[in-house]
């Protein structure tokens, strides 16, 4: 008997099956066996889940030869493990082209040549599915401490492949993106690259638990999860293309182990980074830094090293967080950022606090992808798409990367332009992260910096406003609006909900306060960017 699953070569090799007679398909003869059901109606399709052992008398096939196939299809379709037919009153024989097809399909057909109790099938097969069932979950929760006990071993990971192999009998790998491959037994080292391909087509989603073919042989591929991310994957090399689910389960319970080691040595090593920390956040305020730090903590400057600042601001309840569980927070949120970047191919160095994480995201990158932001998008979409408030309580985030640079001199300069970024999609409806999308807002805090963007206002707003508070009207709206709309006056009046004649009213007034020609090209100019940066001076 298979120690997995009972297959349809075990059913015919029970005694209640001594009168049964394989008259096709017998490739199909390591089929699980999940159930057996007596099916004496044509339409089943409702009754069947797959897996099953179908008995009948052919009470329903004494039907012309075409209906018969069909009747085989859909067994075939709905993943039924065998069909035993009892020769006798009912029906006589089964065609040779039903048996032809079946022998294609590998799909087995077995007949009774003598009259059998269908319940004394049913209940033996269910006695020994059940029994089965709970000596595989007996052995699970065995395996499951093994694997435990295994990961606290030195080298546990392969430990657990040996394991896993001596369980299976067949290759077994754990691939990872950036964490070292392991593999059991040796032989099955020629499959690294075909996986590693196979999961670097796929590197911007986490694959699910199934059945992927590589090279025409098929493997189980089921994700090692932890920091909110799949850490690598355990890959089982099948002798079908099926897995049942014992397989699946067997390979979670190795993963879980798996993950734990992962966890603790990144634990240990994030440990290890503290001065790292300290580190970055004098980069970020322009302090100085000594050489063998920066040799350590970033990549080695090249032509076509460069790096952005990549700020993540979240809302934390410091009151609530004392400083023994901030540091394991810090260490969780380190180890998941760090892990992120490095596997979407930057070079990170990070600094962490209670409402900020900053990493100095280097990457190599040739002239024509220098400014490429598909990458940083990727992450940001992954971020915000984490479970269980991975990095925030109440999981919501707000991103800011700077311009491109290669001067680490200009590290502190990239910040302020994160930070910027950070500040005006907080104020703003502004919704792009990245500082080079800023556009006229890049001059306009320039500008304001230096003081001198409230008389701009002034100049061109302020008797507008006046106006406003005086009369307790809505010029300054009405202008605003009328600029979004490009001058269109339908438009205009559409969205502030009110008449033709009323906008008209409003109009004439703005103009005869700011001239009549305010809508002339230049003005108009002026007084959008007056409108944007009136934003920012209310905000100051």
């Amino acid at each position: 008997m298979n120690d997995l699953y009972l297959t349809v070569q075990d059913v015919l090799a029970r005694n209640t099956f001594k009168h049964a007679r394989l008259i096709a398909g017998k490739n199909g003869l390591d089929r699980q066996v999940k159930w057996s059901h007596v099916l004496e109606v044509s339409d089943f399709s409702s009754f069947v889940n797959g897996g099953e052992i179908i008995l009948t008398t052919g009470i329903h096939l004494r039907l012309d030869t075409a209906a018969q196939l069909n009747y085989i299809k859909q067994l075939i379709e709905l993943d039924v493990a065998c069909l035993c037919v009892e020769i006798g009153t009912y029906f006589n024989e089964i065609h040779q082209d039903i048996i032809n097809f079946a022998n294609n399909q590998d799909f087995p057909i077995a007949i009774f040549e003598k009259t059998v109790k269908f319940v004394d099938i049913t209940q033996d097969l269910h006695t020994v599915i059940i029994n089965r069932h709970y000596e595989m979950l007996s052995k699970i929760d065995t395996l499951s401490r093994k694997f435990n006990e295994l990961s606290l071993k030195p080298n546990g990971i392969l430990k657990i492949l040996q394991k896993l192999h001596s369980q299976f009998k067949t290759d077994i790998l754990f691939i990872s993106g950036d964490e070292k491959s392991y593999y059991y037994p040796i032989e099955s080292k020629e499959w690294i690259h075909d996986l590693q391909v196979l999961l670097k087509e796929n590197n911007t989603k986490t694959l699910e638990h199934d059945v992927y073919i590589i090279k025409d042989q098929p493997f189980a591929l089921l994700p090692v999860n932890g920091l909110g991310q799949a850490l690598g994957y355990l890959c089982l090399h099948l002798p079908q293309s099926l897995a049942d689910e014992f397989v699946f389960l067997i390979l979670d319970r190795a993963s879980l182990a798996i993950a734990q080691i992962l966890i603790r040595n990144r634990t240990i090593q994030e440990r290890n980074q503290n001065n790292e920390d300290e580190f970055v956040r004098n980069l970020l305020y322009g302090r100085p830094v000594e050489q063998e730090d920066q040799q350590s903590y970033l990549p080695t400057k090249s032509r076509n090293t460069h790096f952005r600042i990549f700020v993540i601001q979240m809302d934390t309840n410091e009151s609530i967080i004392d400083e023994h569980s901030w540091e394991e927070i810090r260490l969780q949120q380190s180890m998941i950022i760090r892990s992120l970047f490095k596997r979407h191919g930057f070079f990170p160095a990070l600094t962490v606090n209670k409402n900020e994480i900053t990493i100095i995201a280097s990457f190599i990158a040739s002239d024509q992808h220098i400014k490429d932001t598909s990458r940083f998008t990727e992450l940001v979409h992954i971020i915000k798409s984490m479970d269980d408030n991975a990095l925030s309580n109440d999981g919501s985030y707000n991103f800011g990367i700077s311009s491109v640079q290669q001067d680490l001199s200009k590290i502190a300069a990239c910040y302020k332009e994160a930070i910027k970024v950070v500040d005006i999609k907080q104020k703003f409806l502004f919704e792009s992260d990245f500082y080079e999308d800023l556009g006229i807002y890049r001059l306009l805090l320039l500008i304001n910096e230096e003081g001198y963007l409230d008389h701009y206002v002034d100049d061109y707003l302020q008797s507008i406003i006046d106006y406003d508070t005086k009369t307790d009207s809505k010029l300054f709206e009405t202008l605003s609006t009328y600029l979004e709309c490009g001058g269109s006056k339908k438009e205009t009046a559409d969205r502030l909900f009110i008449v033709r004649q009323t906008l008209y009213h409003r109009l004439e007034k703005i103009e005869s306060i700011l001239g009549q020609d305010f809508m002339s090209p230049l003005n108009r100019i002026a007084l959008e960017v007056a409108i944007m940066a009136k934003q920012i001076v209310v905000q100051k």
